[in-house]
């Protein structure tokens, strides 16, 4: 490859490479390298593993009361074969990978090798720089896939999206207190408050603790005006009688 093509897509990267030679693997497919070993498969292999590791992290950090399920569920998503494939491509690299046979032409890439050049490119990122480099590559291209899986995928776990929110714009936890419980052992409900940073929001009852901290969470959203009130006030007025 050109100097000036390897420049071209290391501003398009926006990572400098030490050693420009993995950069040209990584974009290099085994059907126009000498041997298999010259393509960019072991950088694809790789590349996968710490595309993986950067993204569970992140799940792991940024959404506390994700449950496994949840988190390999998201994971998958972002991960996927489409989402590395739609990131190559939006970032024009497709013009700059070296192909040969009918796949030389840029309209034809299929997905499956835009996406392995993806992950190629981390892996190069990682053994030129190392962990953070490449975690900060990943979470550049990855972090709105997250947050589009979020909320599309989990809308109605309203205590990761009351978190998500606290954190962000009040560096804060949301506190959850138990205030009342009713009814006969085989049948109690709960009621539950919210409180961010010291600001209280409206109870919620539930049939569990957890189903009334959901409800809670979902007063506060509403509460915030980041979620249309939908109320089903059944569970109150059993409380209540």
């Amino acid at each position: 490859m050109s100097d000036a093509s390897l420049g071209s897509c290391q501003e398009i990267l926006g990572y400098t490479f030490q050693n420009l030679a993995l950069l040209e693997q990584a974009l290099t497919h085994a059907s126009i390298a000498p041997t298999r070993l010259n393509s960019n498969e072991r950088l694809e292999f790789l590349g996968d593993a710490v595309l993986g590791l950067s993204v569970c992290s992140a799940l792991f950090e940024q959404f506390e009361d994700l449950l496994e399920g949840e988190m390999t569920k998201i994971k998958s998503t972002v991960v996927s074969r489409k989402t590395c494939a739609e990131v190559v491509r939006n970032l024009g690299l497709v013009e700059h990978l070296r192909l040969g046979g009918d796949l030389g032409d840029p309209g034809r890439v299929p997905e499956s090798v835009a996406a392995g050049v993806y992950e190629s490119l981390v892996g190069a990122v990682y053994v030129d720089g190392g962990y953070k480099p490449a975690n900060a590559f990943v979470m550049k291209h990855m972090q709105p896939f997250i947050d589009a899986a979020m909320e599309n995928t989990h809308q109605e776990n309203f205590k990761s999206l009351l978190q998500q929110h606290a954190q962000r714009k009040a560096s804060a936890t949301p506190e959850y207190t138990l205030l009342d419980e009713q009814g006969p052992d085989h049948s109690k409900c709960f009621e539950v408050a919210v409180s961010i940073g010291g600001r209280h929001y409206p109870s919620a009852w539930g049939r569990s603790k957890k189903e009334a901290e959901q409800a809670a969470a979902r007063r506060a959203l509403v509460t915030l005006g980041l979620l249309e009130d939908e109320s089903d006030d059944t569970l109150e007025a059993a409380a209540e009688d």
